[in-house]
């Protein structure tokens, strides 16, 4: 379990106690695009998944709203709406599935385990943007050569909807539980990047949560 600092709705940051987290991977609606991708993963060494979607349990504790985290120079980070089922209510946010790369190749639920899970502070109630879940938008940005350049844009028609990832995930998403539900492709390809900042962007209500992340890359040897 993990206590966070969250802000839900239009509250001030509270303390949020999450005890699960989990990360639905394969979440995309084209099905034969996600098909082709498992086949193209498939020759490069990662195994195919043994469902779609499949849901990867995390640690709590990886969870973080910090502003820097500690990782691998192979890790990665990749913007996800999220879910929070907190106070009886369901709340969606942003985070970052952030990843190691060269892990990934021969476990991905290793790699995913052992990364920090950033997460944006802020949360609307999930019932403000159930009738135009699709019109939401994630993004994000990373530093190349100091400047920083679009890396995923795309919006939540291309993920399974949410109602969908609710009923099937595993475990079912009881008080305390945060969900990450699936990302989009990355411009230009998959690459680290000292910094990540990631969005998701309500262009009904015309608002957003951004938040960003700068990532220390560990030596393996000091």
């Amino acid at each position: 379990m993990t206590a966070l600092a969250l802000a839900l709705g239009a509250g001030e940051p509270r303390a949020v106690e999450v005890d699960t987290a989990i990360v639905a991977g394969w979440t995309g609606r084209d099905l034969g695009a996600v098909e082709a991708h498992i086949a193209e993963l498939a020759e490069l060494g990662v195994p195919r998944p043994s469902a779609t979607p499949i849901f990867y349990r995390v640690s709590a504790s990886r969870l973080t709203t910090a502003a820097a985290i500690e990782s691998t120079p192979d890790s990665s980070g990749e913007v996800e709406a999220v879910l929070l089922r907190a106070a009886d209510e369901l709340w969606v946010g942003a985070g970052s599935d952030h990843t190691d790369r060269r892990v990934e190749a021969y476990d991905v639920a290793v790699s995913k385990q052992m990364c920090e899970k950033p997460i944006a502070a802020r949360f609307w109630p999930y019932a403000e943007v159930a009738d135009h879940w699709d019109d939401l938008v994630i993004r994000s940005w990373i530093e190349e050569d100091g400047a920083e350049v679009l890396y995923q844009e795309g919006t939540m028609a291309a993920i399974r909807p949410a109602a969908e990832l609710v009923e099937r995930a595993q475990p079912a998403l009881a008080d305390g539980t945060l969900m990450f539900l699936g990302t989009v492709a990355a411009r230009g390809g998959i690459r680290p990047s000292p910094s990540f900042r990631y969005e998701l962007a309500d262009p009904v209500l015309g608002r957003s949560i951004t938040s960003r992340y700068a990532i220390r890359a560990l030596p393996l040897i000091s």
